[in-house]
Order: structure tokens, then sequence, then C-alpha cells
């Protein structure tokens, strides 16, 4: 019986500690509506990113964005169709103008057509008006072609793109389905080197290695698959959170850290004593059991 009851002793204390951690120490009779996960998570500064946050970041950022589309004989004209709304569903996810996200897109297969540059359409409704009108190219599946047209012509300050003074990213997004029939490893570390971000989206035959090799850093980040066009609008979110991804860092004010530092120890200290003080009392309530089970 006695190794029972201090067991039940043991498991209490802890059980109190717990308790007196969910008590405000200024009113006792307030019991803050904290989780433990959420105790312990608030013992340290973290990372903390907000949905609202995240959607006016991604409106604030600029972007001159080339979208890179394989219109080959492999893509078919129901197929073709699909990229036209994603690249349209793409657009309407961004804040488009002239002193916000602008818009170019090159069409490629054994030729390379630059559709429209990034000066051409400064809102969306224009934008996806000219999305509307691309047409397939068919035959071959030039990809280096493309990537050179695109880093040579549409992201030059005459085709519409911001001075680098300007700070604003410039982006190339690729959707392909097939191998390319030409080198893109070196015109794509070209293209990077100037600064150019690639995003590379395969569809159903694409091949992955060379996605890999015309993509940015971290590929993680930079490619996308999915196995047939069907169902590439669903990477509209992916690809958006990927280009809109912002971290924000908490940035403590050291004296608010030393108040805080203090007030820990004080709390620390108060439970400690009032932990000390309930315990003794169940304690004494425990033993006073005990010895009335002891005598019956």
């Amino acid at each position: 019986m006695k190794s029972f009851i201090g067991s039940l002793v043991y498991c209490l204390s802890f059980l109190l500690v717990d308790l007196c951690e969910s008590y405000d120490l200024n009113n006792p009779s307030h019991i803050l509506s904290q989780t433990y996960a959420q105790r312990r998570n608030h013992a340290l500064p973290h990372r903390t990113l907000s949905p609202a946050a995240t959607d006016s970041q991604c409106r604030s950022r600029p972007l001159d964005l080339v979208f890179i589309i394989d219109s080959s004989r492999s893509v078919r004209p129901g197929e073709f169709e699909k990229v036209k709304i994603f690249l349209a569903d793409m657009v309407d996810t961004l804040d488009v103008g002239p002193d916000a996200t602008r818009v170019a897109v090159v069409n490629y297969a054994s030729t390379v057509k630059i559709e429209f540059l990034l000066k051409n359409h400064l809102t969306k409704d224009s934008i996806k008006q000219a999305i509307n009108r691309i047409e397939p190219l068919a035959a071959g599946t030039m990809t280096g072609m493309a990537i050179k047209k695109a880093m040579d012509e549409a992201f030059t300050e005459k085709s519409g793109a911001r001075p680098k003074s300007k700070n604003i990213s410039k982006v190339a997004i690729i959707v392909t389905d097939g191998r390319p029939q030409d080198q893109v490893e070196e015109v794509s570390a070209a293209a990077r080197a100037t600064g150019i971000e690639i995003y590379a989206v395969g569809v159903d035959r694409a091949d992955m290695q060379s996605l890999k090799l015309m993509a940015s850093n971290p590929l993680e980040d930079h490619v996308f698959y999915v196995e047939t066009y069907g169902v590439i609008e669903k990477l509209t979110s992916k690809v958006r959170e990927t280009l809109c991804e912002v971290k924000v860092e908490i940035v403590q004010d050291p004296c608010m850290c030393e108040a805080r530092l203090a007030f820990q120890r004080q709390t620390q200290t108060s439970l400690q004593d009032l932990n000390v003080i309930i315990l003794a009392a169940v304690i004494r309530k425990v033993e006073q059991m005990e010895n009335m089970l002891g005598r019956v």
C-alpha cells in the first residue's frame, strides 16, 4: 500500500507542475488558454508566416516573368489549351502592372516565337487575351534555343524588363513534355548567371534529368512534374507559393528579451514555491488517508 501511495504522490507532483503552469500568477483564478505545445513553442523566438502576410508580400513583389512553353507535335491541341489555362491561372494569382509584375510568353517547337514581350500587355485581362490567341508551332523540341532567345530578347530593357538598379526578380517558367533536341545545360547556366531564376515544369514524358539541368537551385523548389496536362492547373498554387514565398524572421528587442528573462526567472521561482506548498499539503492528506487505512 505504501508503495502505491508513494507512486501516487510522485505522479501528482508532475500533474501539479503542469496545472500550475496553466495559472496566471497575477490572477490565480484565471486559467490561461494555452496548450502544452503553445507553451513549449513560445519558449524561443521562431519563424512565422501568416497567410495574410504571404498574400500581401506576393502582391508587393514585382517580377519580370517569362513563360517558355513547349508546343511541339507531342503536345496535342487539347493539351496545349490546358497549358494556356495554366498560364492564365498563374497570371490571375499575381499583381500585374507597370510597376508590379510584367509577363511575356516565348513559344517553341523546332522554331522559337516570342508571342508577346514584357512591355506589350500590362493588365491581367490584356495578358490573358494574348495568351488565348497563342497557337501551337508543332514539330521538334528546341528547348535550349528557346531559353537563349528568352535571355537575349525577352529579358532586355528594350523588351520591357526593368534595369538591374530596380532590383526586380527575373523569372522564367519552362513548361515541356519532352526531351530537348538540343543542349540545355550550358545555355541554362548562362541564363542563371545573368540573374534569371528558372523553374522547370515537366509533364508526362518530360525528361527529369533535363529539367534538373535547366532549373535553378534548390531543385526541390524549382522542378515540378505532373503526369498529364489534365492536372497541370493543380501546379498553380504550388508554383505561386514558391514564387511568392517570404520568410519572416522575428527580430526581438534586446530590452524586451531581458524583461522576458527576468519575468521567466520570477515565474519559475514563484511556481517552485507554490509547488512546494501544494505538494506538502497533498502529502499530508495522503498520509492521513494512509493512517486511516492502516487502522481499518
